[in-house]
């Protein structure tokens, strides 16, 4: 077929377009450069501005910053460890929550109550008050073998704190799974247990996989909320830093180190995301 103005070649790949008709390429240019522009504007106000010199020297003094990043890196060894294994167990407790509250019928109402009223608690509550609550009240009243170790209550305490919030995403996992799953499941022979043991809560969990990860980057960076209980995590090092350099650059180099590590479990999130939309637009078709 000759090539006429509406015609359409097989042999001839289409070139991508945005959704304006656009060439995707030219569309990419236009962002970097209008990106460039504002980010140009932005650093060119902030650098001649009159209180740019005090602010340079205060927070972004390079000799310091590199001096004391080495040794908030270390203490970041910390954080991590302080979230790997809050992490654990966010995940175990919150499940647990999420199933109670989702009990059906009036004899587990008791079970849904204390549910509730748990994820209203922690949910309504700054986190750095619930730290000093429990990690601090809780070893002053001296009950025998209870520990007084900060570090453990500090990561007792924000397993508590984001249990909440994690058992809610569950939940809402729980409740997008269709109840024909758990009839069909039930009309095969299974328990409820079983029916929401082995057809609910895979379907389920594999659904809120996104969002439990958006939660465990806020996690990440609650983590230094144990450095207030003593121990050296990095943003507790980050303020001895800062009392022995007086400069707040430390606080700089401790940001540096949390979105080293946030900024890319971000954007795996974002790909999961777009990921699971890609999926469930090829299923319905």
């Amino acid at each position: 077929m000759s090539g006429g103005a509406g015609s359409l070649d097989p042999n001839v790949a289409p070139v991508p377009r945005t959704r304006r008709g656009r060439p995707r390429g030219t569309g990419i240019l236009i962002a970097a450069l209008s990106t460039l522009v504002v980010v140009g504007v932005l650093g060119y106000l902030i650098v001649n501005s009159a209180g740019w010199p005090v602010l340079q020297s205060n927070f972004f003094d390079a000799a310091t910053f590199f001096d004391t990043l080495p040794k908030i890196v270390k203490a970041f060894a910390l954080n991590v460890q302080i979230f790997l294994v809050t992490e654990v167990m966010v995940l175990v407790f919150a499940l647990v929550l999420a199933v109670m509250r989702s009990l059906p019928g009036p004899a587990f109402f008791p079970a849904r109550f204390f549910a509730i009223a748990y994820i209203d608690v922690f949910r309504g509550l700054p986190s750095v008050m619930v730290v000093y609550l429990l990690a601090l009240g809780i070893p002053a009243l001296q009950l025998p073998g209870v520990t007084d170790d900060v570090f453990f209550w500090g990561i007792v305490t924000l397993t508590l704190i984001w249990s909440a919030y994690v058992a809610e995403v569950y939940r809402s996992g729980i409740e997008s799974v269709h109840a024909s799953q758990d009839a069909a499941a039930r009309s095969l022979g299974l328990s409820r247990a079983q029916s929401l043991r082995y057809v609910v809560l895979p379907q389920a969990v594999r659904r809120v996989i996104p969002a439990l990860l958006n939660d465990f980057i806020g996690l990440q960076k609650d983590s230094a909320l144990v450095g207030f209980l003593g121990p050296i995590e990095a943003f507790k090092r980050a303020q001895i830093e800062t009392d022995a350099t007086f400069s707040f650059t430390p606080y700089i180099a401790a940001a540096v180190v949390f979105l080293a590590i946030t900024i890319p479990l971000t954007r795996y999130v974002d790909w999961l995301i777009a990921r699971n939309r890609r999926q469930r637009m090829a299923g319905a078709t």
